[in-house]
């Protein structure tokens, strides 16, 4: 069909999307972001497929991949409508059970429900899972019931609602950006700016084009939260641009935007351009879009894995064919940014907002979070926790709550540790300050920060000394180096961390620990170095004691540091099984069997291999 010339062909075009649809059809929805892809998704989503062929029901039955239902943890996940029966780690042998038995005859298999740990009780629908029923999913929602290789999806459930809202009510673009003001979104990438100021900024600068950008180059360890959004509901983030392309920049001046994502995300890349072409090609990007006078398209550049090109200036100095250096910001990007024309940067969460906003009300938004925090946050889960996964929890949520209530609480029985929130520029949050509500400026207060959404929690197995070694690890060859500060600096607070890991450390590190931090934080030009700091700052101050133990007692409390730790055999437990003897990787084991073995330091190298596999806990660390 020809492209959508006017709002009225698209709101047609949506209702009989909806007549056409029947809502009591059977669709086997198959989780297809990167998590359950990588555990095996693509080969159930084939078994499922040939599943329903056999048994002659495609009339009845379909097979729909979508994005990132959340829930890790149950990978692969199938949730079959329209009842929501949800099943998890889903195996290709299970698919004819799954079309034969639940899809045909409404059966639900046992043996694939979650078992809720804490009652024991089997979990039969989606809605009904701990995990989920403690979130507040706004971008997240719709993802099991979306194709998003498939734009029709998304227009039947109102998609482009609000931006032909915009046309239709003729909302003019000062009033859009005042709406967006009075809903308090701030930017999901990391500083917390208020969405509406920035773009109420942008919008006043003097410029022949003025540049939108989504920031989707997600550079931080364990997270994947932009990277599913742009997985699952592609036109979510699309229908945001154009809002805001429309609100910054007619009818004054040229728009044109760009999405900067990573070239390790190739699933979100693939279905960012399908959407794209597909937006195109339904009148919803291009030349005088709906009728409104708008030209507007969005050109896909990939970043080359640099986690420096997420700060705006080294991002927009990518996309000119530049090295990703940051500049000093003497003029704010919104005046002189992309071309030296005032350009607009918010990441991929930020924009996937800007349409609920607009659907569901700014009243309705503000009531969702804490006075100057609203909305939603999405978080990525990670580390000692039970129910691993992407999580989307309303701004305020505690760290507990997060944690036990959604997070399902820590692995194995341990004890709760610390949770590190912000990626590398954040800190590290004790287990006393787990009643701490999560929102951009009570993080701030306590050494870390919102970042992009990481949240990897730790257990009383965790070296924290380790913890800030890692991170500086990962900044310090992360650091584009163009200032002595940061690029000399991280890498001498990392000198000095390593040598206290590994049992050199010396009375006045810390101090000089601190000293350093102080110089990087001040002098550095942009925020991977003013916050490179903070996982070490943290540490020490919540930590101080494990510092302690490493430079003084030459010793590692939580037993990770190698250098520090000594694994011996206790004869009065071995069994003489052999299994240690046979894992040992460099032959330090010996012994016969059924007699006590022997660990030779001088060949061991504290893998910990013979500390797994021991059935009778027969190997102790020093």
């Amino acid at each position: 069909m020809a492209p959508f010339s006017s709002t009225a062909e698209l709101h047609a075009y949506q209702q009989a999307l909806v007549e056409r649809r029947d809502p009591d059809r059977t669709v086997i929805a198959v989780c297809y972001g990167t998590g359950c892809k990588a555990s095996g998704a693509t080969e159930l989503i084939d078994a499922l497929k040939k599943a329903v062929q056999e048994a002659g029901c495609s009339d009845r039955v379909s097979v729909m991949p979508t994005g990132c239902h959340g829930f890790c943890e149950g990978a692969p996940l199938v949730v079959v409508h329209p009842r929501r029966i949800l099943y998890t780690k889903v195996k290709p042998r299970h698919a004819a059970d799954i079309v034969n038995k639940t899809a045909l005859a409404g059966e639900v298999i046992e043996p694939l429900l979650f078992v809720d740990p804490d009652t024991g009780n089997k979990v039969v629908h989606e809605g009904e899972l701990p995990f989920y029923a403690h979130q507040h999913r706004l971008l997240l929602g719709r993802h099991s019931t979306t194709n998003p290789e498939e734009i029709d999806d998304y227009l039947a459930n109102g998609g482009y609602g609000a931006w032909a809202r915009i046309l239709d009510e003729q909302i003019a673009p000062e009033a859009i950006i005042e709406l967006i003001k009075k809903s308090g979104l701030r930017g999901r990438g990391g500083g917390g700016f208020p969405a509406g100021r920035k773009w109420d900024s942008c919008r006043n600068a003097p410029g022949e084009v003025h540049y939108v950008i989504c920031n989707a180059d997600e550079g931080d360890p364990g997270a994947f939260m932009d990277e599913s959004v742009l997985e699952g509901n592609p036109h979510s983030v699309i229908e945001g641009m154009i809002i805001g392309a429309y609100a910054i920049g007619f009818p004054h001046s040229r728009t044109e935007g760009y999405v900067y994502i990573r070239h390790e995300y190739p699933l979100a890349r693939h279905r960012l351009a399908i959407a794209l072409d597909q937006a195109r090609e339904k009148g919803l990007l291009g030349d005088n879009i709906l009728g409104s006078g708008l030209s507007f398209d969005i050109t896909v550049n990939r970043g080359g894995g640099a986690f420096v090109c997420g700060e705006s200036t080294a991002l927009m100095a990518s996309i000119e064919g530049f090295p990703g250096e940051p500049r000093a910001k003497h003029i704010h990007t919104v005046v002189s940014g992309l071309y030296g024309m005032p350009t607009n940067l918010n990441n991929v969460e930020t924009w996937a907002n800007v349409p609920v906003i607009l659907n569901m009300g700014v009243q309705a938004y503000r009531a969702i979070g804490t006075e100057h925090s609203k909305g939603t946050k999405i978080f990525s889960l990670v580390g000692k926790v039970n129910n691993t996964g992407l999580v989307e929890v309303p701004m305020g949520m505690t760290l507990k709550d997060i944690i036990f209530q959604v997070g399902g609480g820590i692995r194995n029985g341990k004890r709760f540790k610390a949770v590190q929130t912000g990626g590398p520029s954040g800190g590290c949050i004790p287990a006393s300050l787990i009643d701490l509500p999560v929102d951009f400026d009570r993080l701030d207060e306590v050494g870390s920060m919102m970042g992009s959404g990481g949240m990897i929690v730790m257990d009383e197995t965790t070296c924290m000394v380790e913890v800030a070694r890692y991170f500086l690890n990962f900044l310090r060859s992360e650091s584009c180096g163009k200032c002595s500060t940061c690029r000399e600096g991280i890498a001498r607070m990392y000198d000095i961390v390593e040598g206290i890991t590994r049992g050199e450390g010396k009375p006045g590190d810390v101090e000089l620990l601190e000293e350093l931090a102080e110089v990087v934080r001040e002098a550095s030009l942009c925020a991977l170095g003013t916050t490179a700091p903070n996982p070490v700052l943290s540490t020490i101050r919540y930590f101080a004691e494990e510092y302690r133990a490493h430079i003084e007692e030459k010793r590692c409390p939580a037993k990770q540091c190698k250098a520090l730790i000594t694994y011996r055999i206790i004869e009065d437990r071995c069994t003489g099984c052999t299994a240690c003897a046979k894992i040992c990787p460099t032959d330090a084991i010996t012994g016969v069997k059924d007699q006590v073995h022997l660990i030779h330091q001088e060949k061991c190298i504290q893998c910990g291999s013979c500390y797994e596999v021991c059935p009778v806990d027969a190997i102790s660390v020093e």
